[in-house]
This record gives structure tokens, C-alpha cells and sequence, in this order.
């Protein structure tokens, strides 16, 4: 079996997800990376039906990442349910959500998640 992925990276969204209040009123800045992996049903793909496209997941991340949600994980995880609500011919989705300035006193980097699954 072959897999091939389409991938959206470095999706850059500002939200308002967190658990505290301060994150829900302020907001923050997320980058979201997604690969997406299934079956072709033809050797060589030539027509946008036959593959997955690439705004259609867009706007799925979109429409998610819109919502406010207290924890990335939960995100994470009903993205990919969407996802596969919508192409039911996949079978793993890898996504990563972070945030680039999380409310930690005194810290110097990112956090975020990263949640795979496979069907």
C-alpha cells in the first residue's frame, strides 16, 4: 500500500484559546502544521478529485481555530475528527498546534501538542 500526504505547514492564527482568563481576553498566536496521509485510488493523480485538497483543510483548521477552546489538545483532536468526517479516505493525520507566547512568568520558548492518529 502506497500513502501519499498533502501537508499545510506554518499556518499562522491568532486565537483566543487557553485556560486562563487572561489568554481568553488578550489572545495569542498559534502556528499549526498538518500532514495528512491516504491511498490514492489512481497511479498518477491528475485532477483535484482525486486527491485531497489542500484548502478544504485549510478552512477545516480554520473553522476550528476559530473557536475559542481552553486546551490544544481538544483542538487537536476534533480537527481531525472533521478531517476525517470530510475525507473519509484517510488514514493518519498528524497535527501540531503551538503557541508561540504562553502565560509562564520568567519563559523563554513555546509549548503546544502534537497529536496523531490513525484510521
Amino acid at each position: 500500500m502506497s500513502l501519499l500526504s498533502i501537508e499545510l505547514t506554518n499556518l499562522r492564527f491568532f486565537a483566543h484559546h487557553g485556560l486562563y482568563k487572561e489568554e481568553k481576553l488578550t489572545g495569542n498566536d498559534f502556528f499549526v502544521n498538518l500532514t495528512v496521509s491516504y491511498s490514492p485510488v489512481v497511479d498518477v493523480i491528475k485532477a483535484i478529485e482525486e486527491t485531497i485538497n489542500y484548502v478544504s483543510l485549510f478552512e477545516i483548521i480554520k473553522k476550528r481555530m476559530n473557536v475559542p477552546t481552553p486546551l490544544l489538545e481538544t483542538i487537536a483532536m476534533q480537527a481531525c475528527d472533521d478531517i476525517y468526517s470530510t475525507f473519509t479516505q484517510v488514514k493518519k493525520i498528524t497535527i501540531t498546534i503551538t503557541k508561540l507566547l504562553p502565560p509562564i512568568e520568567n519563559f523563554t520558548g513555546q509549548t503546544g501538542v502534537k497529536f496523531e492518529k490513525e484510521y
